[in-house]
């Protein structure tokens, strides 16, 4: 089935397995490009019987989805609908969560750098994730920002780590290791960083080899859980954080304190929290 271009990825194929790099620099923020980007890439592949596994991984071994792109706080159109081109009940972030959480494909993140905000909510709505360790970072860290995950994080937390252990990922905002996330629910598991290659490969390959409709059974038989009313609640928790002056002011500051150069993001949770002072 033949792919149209995308400017943020790069896509092959190895029969049944799609690999999906991900190359957004200069730290892979996930702007409206990327975001549109994997919204049709996932839209297409639905359509494709041949595609029986995704994997995400990414171009930079720093960064996976660094996080939203936090110019968006000038992008007057985004400002204004947050929900528009959204399905009924979800904001354009939880549309992406969503639409990467439902997918007929089984879908894997191969986590070896950092992923915070909407980065680490992509590889919780995947359905499975695998970390390196000694690379891999997770981290919401929008509390920071004056405003709460609006991409399903709090129902992805919610329902892999539990209530206790999502208030102290939410409100802690600090950067989770690999291991970790392990021990969390956050990730599938935690594998040595010169290992994951090898392990991600040959467990993709496993499954796209299955006789045919295996796929499908199991996906039935574990369907993904309705979050639907959360993810209401979640974004109107996130849509009345980011109207508020210190939402857009917090986010302006981070920005000028260098959050999305190479540097910044690699202390992204002492900046934001300098910016707070």
């Amino acid at each position: 089935m033949n792919q149209p271009a995308f400017p943020t990825l790069r896509v092959t194929r190895d029969r049944g397995v799609v690999k999906v790099v991900i190359d957004n620099p200069p730290v892979n923020v996930l702007s409206l490009a990327m975001m549109a980007d994997l919204m049709t890439l996932l839209i297409t592949l639905r359509e494709d019987e041949t595609a029986q596994v995704v994997v995400f991984e990414s171009a930079d071994p720093e960064f996976f989805i660094a996080h939203v792109d936090m110019t968006l706080v000038d992008d007057e159109d985004a400002a204004a609908d947050p929900t528009a081109g959204a399905p009924a009940g979800l904001n354009v972030f939880q549309a992406l969560g969503e639409a990467l959480r439902t997918q007929p494909q089984v879908t894997i993140v191969k986590l070896a750098g950092m992923a915070r905000g909407g980065g680490a909510e992509f590889v919780a709505a995947a359905d499975m994730s695998f970390a390196a360790i000694g690379r891999a970072g997770l981290g919401q860290m929008e509390v920071l920002g004056g405003i709460v995950p609006g991409g399903g994080g709090t129902q992805y937390l919610l329902n892999r780590a539990g209530r206790n252990r999502a208030l102290e990922i939410v409100l802690g905002a600090e950067l989770f290791d690999a291991q970790t996330a392990e021990r969390y629910g956050w990730v599938n598991r935690a594998l040595p960083a010169d290992e994951i290659d090898a392990f991600v490969d040959r467990f993709a390959r496993n499954i796209a080899d299955l006789p045919d409709g295996a796929i499908a059974a199991v996906k039935s038989a574990l369907p993904p859980q309705d979050m639907a009313t959360g993810m209401l609640r979640e974004h109107e928790a996130w849509a009345s954080q980011f109207a508020r002056p210190a939402a857009e002011k917090r986010l302006r500051g981070a920005l000028a304190a260098g959050a999305q150069t190479r540097d910044g993001e690699r202390r992204l949770e002492q900046l934001l929290r300098s910016v707070a002072l």
